[in-house]
């Protein structure tokens, strides 16, 4: 082996401070081993330019590392094989074949664990640590490949043959531009990374012969072990570098990425701050030319609406004051977004925005008979709130001289809002559609607010600003959709507000529906006085004991009952068959339905207080109908009364036999009730049984209601002569009183001689006449007490058929209420005393 003295280009050795570990070596990357002094090996030369391969090479695996040729790495020997290897080949010619293991987590990696493809290299240099471990530097001098293995122990040797470079696949330009090309991808990469060291890096820029540089290069750069077995076994040097450039580009473009996420981290600490400070000196600059910023122009806009909205003194200080802190502070702070959304809230309600009223009765009173028919007194009511708001407003100025005039007065007058509406009634009487005729007639904004559920007092009121996310409540919602200070807002529902620990929302609409209070209504939210006197609340109802009292004292209250047969029929004519043509695309002409086809619909297929379910049926079969047309049956149908059962099949509603049915055995007799969805027919069944005098309740019933039951039976014991029957018959049998539809809870006192009844017609076996309904309330002496909702109980008896009424005398006044017809087809009996009821109710 002939060896020159110096190498005519630098020695590049591994300098990044990182240390690779292989199978049995490992490669160290220290500075120290070039200085390692000379009589540690006999032979200084670092390059080999000539040598002989022997017939048995011995075979060093590599853990994680791939060797180059012309390249020169630092290694450290540990396992005892691989130290066996190098004392044998330091006393030879210390050429030794470096191959790279497939594993790198394998201890001893046998032929078949390693790759073919590998490096013939020469050591130099060698360091015996005090650990027993070996320092080596071996420099890398040609490819080769295995051709078989000949030995495995003590080490691995094998028969390897050369792998010359194959350099000829670019022309001299195209080598010298992809030269270039990764010399500059080096350079950046360099830039990316501190570690490694200028002198190195001007080393390899300097290198002139291309594969050199392309193994230089590769040897010090972060590159995947596969990656790296590839590059060596690639058999052109143009393959080589295209390779090279695709690596170094990838590892380039990571770098970079990373570099970025690390400066955009560290940079979004010091954003604030310095987002402040130029914005700041923006400003200043701005003011130093006269122009301004997005954030002035918006806060002048802000002052510009303010000062246009009209509002009160309060609040238009709070909104000053709220817009002098928000110039102040800068857009990123948190409080900027409060105070800003404050502000929106300020500006957009309408302080000052009204729409004028149309007072004429004239007027009203069309529109109102356009939209409902009936209701009469309901109708009758609202002209006159409409007349009074009229006159007042008329005489607003006489009334204001005279105020001024006046010398007692002791306390400032205050123009009350008027009173505030409540309809209660069952569903499908027309209470909200009657709210939307009151604001079509007097020309204001309708608005409901649904306040079914509501069970949080800021829901009305509103949240403070001092929770995230707080918005007003809903009056104040409500008044901003309508954009008017003066609209009406129907407030529906109102007696199915609910309570838990957050509050009682009925407790907060005190001051909203109070005419004396709710001139200066502050929202929690708002915290500025808004004026609610010119709002026309009317709330809607089912039924008035879930009202608070307090709450329902501020309210006028008006009953809607029930509708009569004819009024059914005249509002199925005139609303409702109208209304389903036109939502089932049909002309007038397309669908007819006769007043007998009405008529029908209403008493077998309906049993109702309002209109709803009519509608229904009415739609469904129109919807029938509509079918029929577009199949090309037919091009138009009348609904008469035989089509009918066509249409909606067998009637589901039967009165007059359901009535004779009932109440053919003695034991039964047929009551009235009162429900939220309006009157009810109850029926009320007694029996009696072998038994021991026991008396037992079912159909779950209240307390009053089986108060009542336990006063009837008594009654009826203390009356048994008079009923023809023994008192030892009381002892020798039990008593089961039952009111069916088991599964609703019933309760109140007006069933009382009802059940009465029931146990005098069981015990004197007589029955109970099938045309006679009844309500009252029985006392222990026998006295008939007044009860209510009489209208909405005889308007029920009179769908399903009853001809008598029994009812309390004192109830007479409440016959005036109810219509004509339905007074004129009924015989009322008006009773003090349970004896009349007796006469009148059981047969002979």
């Amino acid at each position: 082996m002939a060896a020159k003295k110096k190498s005519e280009s630098p020695v590049l050795v591994n300098l990044d401070n990182t240390e690779v570990e292989t199978s049995e070596v490992t490669a160290i990357n220290e500075p120290v081993l070039l200085d390692i002094e000379d009589d540690l090996m006999p032979d200084d030369e670092l390059e080999v330019t000539e040598h002989d391969i022997p017939d048995e090479l011995p075979i060093l695996p590599l853990r994680g590392l791939v060797i180059y040729p012309q390249t020169a790495i630092p290694l450290t020997v540990g396992q005892p094989r691989s130290i066996k290897l190098v004392d044998d080949i330091m006393a030879g010619d210390r050429l030794v074949g470096l191959f790279a293991s497939k594993d790198p987590e394998l201890e001893m990696p046998g032929p078949d664990d390693v790759y073919n493809v590998g490096t013939l290299a020469t050591i130099h240099r060698l360091f015996r640590a005090p650990d027993g471990t070996i320092r080596l530097l071996v420099q890398g001098l040609e490819r080769i490949t295995i051709e078989e293995y000949v030995a495995n122990e003590p080490y691995l040797k094998a028969r390897v043959k050369r792998m010359p470079e194959i350099t000829d696949g670019y022309s001299e330009l195209e080598t010298e531009a992809a030269v270039r090309n990764v010399t500059d991808l080096f350079s950046r990469l360099a830039d990316l990374v501190p570690s490694i060291p200028g002198e190195l890096i001007a080393s390899m820029l300097n290198l002139e012969e291309p594969l050199h540089l392309l193994y230089s290069v590769a040897t010090y750069i972060r590159i995947d072990l596969d990656d790296a077995q590839e590059l060596l076994e690639l058999p052109s040097l143009e393959e080589k570098l295209r390779r090279l450039m695709n690596i170094l580009t990838k590892e380039v473009e990571v770098l970079e990425l990373g570099r970025k996420i690390q400066t955009e981290a560290k940079s979004e600490m010091e954003k604030m701050q310095r987002d402040y400070f130029l914005r700041e000196q923006m400003k200043a600059i701005q003011r130093e030319l006269g122009e301004g910023d997005e954030q002035t122009a918006e806060i002048d806009e802000f002052r510009r609406k303010i000062d246009v909205a009209g509002m009160p003194d309060e609040a238009e200080r709070e909104a000053l004051r709220e817009l002098d802190r928000l110039s102040k502070l800068p857009v990123q702070a948190a409080e900027y977004g409060v105070i800003r959304s404050y502000l929106d809230w300020m500006v957009a309600l309408p302080w000052s925005q009204m729409t004028e009223d149309n007072l004429e009765i004239k007027n009203a009173r069309k529109v109102l008979d356009e939209d409902h028919h009936g209701l009469e007194d309901i109708k009758a009511r609202i002209l006159e709130y409409l007349a009074v708001r009229k006159l007042r407003q008329e005489r607003a100025e006489e009334f204001a001289k005279i105020d001024a005039e006046s010398e007692t007065r002791d306390y400032i007058r205050r123009e009350r809002g008027g009173a505030i509406l409540l309809f209660v009634g069952p569903p499908g009487v027309g209470k909200t559609s009657l709210g939307a005729s009151i604001a079509r007639a007097m020309g204001r904004k309708f608005i409901r607010m649904s306040l079914g559920g509501i069970r949080d007092e800021a829901e009305i009121r509103g949240f403070r600003r001092t929770y995230i996310g707080a918005m007003p409540g809903r009056i104040i919602q409500t008044i901003r959709r309508a954009e008017t200070r003066n609209p009406l807002i129907m407030l529906d529902e109102i007696d199915k507000l609910a309570r838990d620990l957050r509050g009682d929302p009925s407790a907060a609409l005190l001051e909203v529906l109070d005419p004396e209070q709710n001139r200066e209504f502050r929202d929690n939210y708002m915290d500025v006085p808004f004026d609610l006197s010119d709002v026309l609340f009317i709330a809607t109802a089912n039924e008035l004991e879930p009202i608070p009292n307090a709450l329902r004292d501020r309210m006028e209250i008006i009953q809607l009952s029930g509708y009569t047969e004819q009024e059914k029929a005249i509002i199925a004519r005139d609303y409702l068959v109208p209304r389903q043509r036109r939502e089932n695309g049909l002309k007038v002409d397309e669908l007819t339905y006769t007043p007998e086809a009405i008529q029908r619909i209403i008493r077998d297929y309906t049993r109702e207080a309002g209109v709803r379910t009519l509608e229904r049926e009415i739609g469904r079969a129109a919807r029938k109908v509509v079918t029929k047309i577009a199949a090309g049956d037919v091009t138009s149908y009348i609904v008469d009364e035989a089509a009918v059962r066509d249409l909606l099949g067998k009637a589901r509603v039967h009165h007059e036999t359901e009535l004779q049915e009932r109440t053919e055995e003695p034991g039964v007799a047929t009551g009235l009730a009162w429900t939220p969805v309006g009157g009810e027919v109850l029926y009320v069944e007694a029996t009696a049984f072998p038994g021991k005098n026991g008396f037992r309740l079912t159909g779950q019933l209240g307390d009053v209601m089986k108060e009542s039951a336990q006063l009837a039976i008594s009654l009826v014991r203390g009356r048994h002569k008079e009923l023809g029957v023994e008192s030892s018959w009381f002892d020798e049998h039990d008593i089961h009183l039952h009111v069916p539809a088991g599964a609703v809870p019933k309760d109140g006192p007006s069933a009382g001689i009802t059940m009465t009844t029931a146990l005098a017609s069981l015990v004197s076996r007589r029955p109970v006449r099938a045309d006679v309904a009844m309500t009252g309330e029985i006392t222990l002496s026998g006295k008939v007490l007044p009860v209510g909702g009489i209208k909405d109980k005889v308007l029920a008896a009179h769908r399903l058929g009853v001809k008598t009424i029994i009812m309390p005398k004192k109830n007479e006044n409440d016959i005036d209420d109810i219509p004509e017809e339905v007074r004129s087809k009924l015989h009322f009996v008006l009773v003090d005393t349970l004896d009349e009821v007796f006469s009148n109710a059981l047969q002979a």
